[in-house]
């Protein structure tokens, strides 16, 4: 999940040469400080809009910026066209599903997620007792699908709350889960859409 820019940004001959940021899966940039008592931090951020996780605020890459880096938050920035989900949190793998589940949608390009659930225990997922679902955002239509579930496995909800967020300036932002969500659908495994 951790990996080098470049391996993201092989075009973005400045993102190559970046050793003190990584991206955190597809979606997140991640600047760790390294310099005690810092309380601002410049980083790079590659070709692609972006959005700071903390503020919501929108930015374009492709250059340098300036970020605040308070010691009890550390620089992330999220790609536009990420889908991230959250949940409440968990104290155990076997735990119930997390429901209801936020979505946080980055707006500015399309973009793809896929849930992976499973029973959270044992190994019965290796012999496919387990389901996935597909989320797409279209940015030319503004429209996020949700596609039919597949495959099953025990114990799995008959239907999963979403509450969708379209991240913006101060609303959608930070590790808590939002108070007041954009959309609110109940799934129950069947394809449904999404419209701001």
């Amino acid at each position: 999940m951790m990996r080098p820019l470049v391996m993201d940004f092989r075009t973005d001959v400045q993102a190559q040469n970046i050793g003190n940021e990584y991206s955190f899966g597809p979606a997140i940039l991640v600047a760790p400080v390294t310099e005690q008592g810092a309380a601002v931090k410049r980083l790079y951020l590659p070709r692609a809009k972006w959005y700071d996780f903390w503020t919501g605020e929108a930015t374009d890459g492709g250059r340098y910026v300036e970020t605040s880096a308070p010691i009890e938050s550390l620089p992330l920035f999220v790609r536009a066209g990420s889908i991230l989900p959250l949940g409440p949190d968990v104290e155990f793998a076997a735990a119930k599903a997390a429901d209801p589940m936020e979505l946080r949608v980055y707006r500015g390009a399309d973009g793809d997620f896929t849930l992976y659930e499973d029973e959270g225990d044992g190994y019965a997922y290796e012999k496919g007792a387990h389901a996935t679902t597909a989320f797409h955002w279209d940015e030319a239509k503004q429209v996020l699908s949700i596609g039919e579930r597949q495959g099953k496995f025990p114990g799995m909800s008959a239907s999963r709350t979403f509450h969708v967020v379209f991240v913006s300036k101060n609303h959608g932002t930070g590790g808590a889960l939002t108070g007041r969500a954009d959309k609110t659908v109940t799934y129950s495994g069947k394809q449904l859409t999404v419209v701001p």
